[in-house]
């Protein structure tokens, strides 16, 4: 420790403090015995009243060149203790130029694993300092946007992708300007950079994804993010074509996937644009001309595939759009206003119906043909699903649009979608809750449309199909003895 001091100049008024409040005799024991004491709020404001903060940002700026990695860790940990809720120790940190030697320290240290977790605890420290309010907010901000910053975002660990996504939610949320600046190409560059950081390490807290909840959706940047999450034109044909990994990236699959979870997980708070809805309707559009329907998925999402979870997470988003488009029309009359009807007259239904068609019949359909009645359907090969769920989650989309929509219903008999569609309430062993899903398709397509209910019944009672969960919906199948017409009765 003596050799430490000399080497990078550490002078014993801020030494000595340090040794005598943790009651150590060396630097190294002084810094972790602290760090022990200021894990406590009695501690920290014991350390308050010794000004043992000022101490050690000395002691940190006495270390910016030196890099001595063990006891810089230690002292960042130790101001980041410090600075956890403790007013005092936060306005501290601002008025002794906190800010300015951690921007040094990030800037001038090698991303090597002592560096990253020098980056982490320097990350904790300003987190909990931003957390003090708008000019430690502002202070920060303005030091590390957005050169710093983008340089953090593209250090692929999930050590300083959470702690980095802490400090951009925190100083944005609620500052309309810094939030503006976030939106701009550079800022948005960060928030691409972190994507692409989690999509392949994943994170562990939740603040990207309130980042991303924010400008995706409730600030409707989804279209221009997207696109800088794209292939880059100067390695696209590096990519393996067959894979798709030219189409789409790791990154545009977990902006997808996390959309998903917040859409689900927010649908009667999140009020949907336009401009979102029907890009994610044009990517769902551009997955299915590319992707291999000639290989079974062997997993349910995420797949791992680039290609395939596009598809995949833009059919689920889309399914929950129709499904808050199913709960406005089920509060208004205002039906020429509901989304659904633009994503049908931009031709979802028919997109939805032909890949219903041109995929094999459900497992359980299958099993039960007899020889004669499958060579007709093996003549032409039939499509798969490229993921467990593919066909639930079409029968999942279609039975939301169908919800309270006449309109809807009657064009879905129209494109015979409505035999179709019976056919999907089964097991299928590629697409768990498929009976379930089709079931409520079902009833979504009968009720308060008495064309389709007759279009049943005469199936049912032709014998072309044999639908028992008709029951289940409340309804069974009666010849009118005057008419001698089959009808669905309701008997719930």
């Amino acid at each position: 420790d003596a050799a430490l001091c000399q080497d990078v100049c550490i002078t014993e008024d801020v030494l000595q403090p340090l040794l005598k409040a943790s009651s150590t005799s060396s630097l190294n024991d002084a810094l972790q015995n602290l760090i022990e004491i200021s894990k406590t709020d009695a501690g920290r404001s014991d350390l308050t009243s010794k000004e043992i903060l000022p101490m050690v940002l000395q002691l940190v700026q006495s270390l910016i060149h030196s890099f001595t990695p063990q006891p810089l860790l230690l002292s960042l940990r130790l101001l980041r203790n410090l600075c956890a809720g403790e007013v005092v120790n936060q306005d501290s940190f601002i008025e002794h130029n906190g800010v300015e030697a951690l921007l040094a320290i990030v800037d001038g240290i090698e991303c090597d694993d002592s560096g990253i977790a020098i980056i982490r605890a320097a990350l904790q420290v300003l987190a909990n300092v931003s957390l003090a309010g708008k000019s430690h907010q502002h202070a920060v901000w303005n030091q590390f946007f957005p050169k710093t910053f983008l340089k953090i975002a593209r250090i692929r660990r999930r050590e300083t992708c959470d702690p980095l996504s802490m400090i951009i939610y925190t100083c944005s949320d609620g500052r309309i300007e810094l939030f503006n600046r976030l939106c701009e190409s550079s800022g948005l560059t960060i928030i691409a950079e972190m994507t692409r950081t989690a999509s392949e390490v994943g994170y562990g807290e939740d603040w990207l994804k309130l980042l991303l909840s924010r400008i995706c959706l409730e600030e409707c940047h989804f279209v221009e993010f997207f696109n800088m999450l794209s292939p880059d034109p100067a390695t696209e044909n590096s990519g393996n074509a067959e894979k798709g990994d030219i189409h789409f990236t790791s990154g545009q699959a977990f902006l997808l996937c996390t959309v998903s979870e917040i859409l689900n997980e927010r649908l009667k708070e999140i009020q949907i644009c336009s401009d979102f809805a029907f890009h994610v309707l044009d990517i769902f559009e551009t997955a299915t001309k590319v992707v291999d329907f000639d290989t079974r998925g062997q997993s349910g999402l995420p797949t791992g595939h680039a290609l395939i979870d596009v598809l995949g997470y833009s059919l689920i988003i889309i399914r929950d759009i129709c499904a808050q488009g199913s709960s406005l029309a089920a509060e208004s009359e205002q039906g020429s206003e509901d989304i659904v009807f633009s994503f049908v007259s931009r031709g979802l239904l028919d997109l939805l119906l032909s890949l219903l068609r041109q995929l094999e019949l459900p497992s359980s359909i299958r099993k039960t043909m007899k020889p004669d009645d499958m060579q007709g359907v093996t003549s032409e090969r039939r499509k798969v699903c490229p993921y467990k769920g593919f066909r639930r989650d079409i029968v999942a989309v279609i039975g939301n649009c169908a919800y309270m929509r006449k309109q809807i219903q009657d064009e879905i008999r129209q494109k015979d979608g409505v035999f179709l569609l019976l056919q999907q309430c089964v097991l299928d062993e590629d697409n768990p809750f498929l009976r379930e899903w089709g079931i409520w398709c079902a009833r979504n397509l009968l009720n308060g449309n008495q064309e389709n209910q007759q279009l049943v019944a005469s199936l049912e009672m032709q014998g072309t199909v044999d639908v028992p969960e008709l029951a289940q919906l409340g309804l069974r199948v009666e010849v009118d003895p005057s008419t001698r017409r089959a009808k669905l009765v309701n008997i719930s």
